[in-house]
């Protein structure tokens, strides 16, 4: 029952990642900010991450594989804001 729950709520967040990639996309071609492609990036590496967990044992989630994505993720969203700030601040 547990790993059933454990893999719908995986799923969701799997597909939520994904939209929120798509949202995100779609702002970086309206206004051509790299700080929006580097979110939809970030919010897809975090999806895989968690496509990769579903079927596993929950155990294997702190094997430092899966670590990475995820620091690889946050990185880049650090990445996207200190860019944003460093052209807004060179700009005025």
């Amino acid at each position: 029952m547990i790993e059933a729950l454990n893999t719908y709520f995986l799923g969701i967040l799997c597909a939520l990642c994904f939209v929120c990639g798509l949202f995100f996309l779609r702002y970086w071609r309206l206004a051509s900010d790299r700080f929006f492609l580097f979110f939809a990036i970030a919010f897809w590496s975090l999806g895989l991450n968690w496509a990769l967990l579903v079927g596993r044992d929950p155990r294997d989630e702190y094997t430092p594989y899966y670590y990475l994505l995820r620091l690889f993720a946050f990185l880049l969203i650090v990445a996207a804001i200190v860019d944003k700030n460093r052209r807004s601040s060179s700009s005025e």
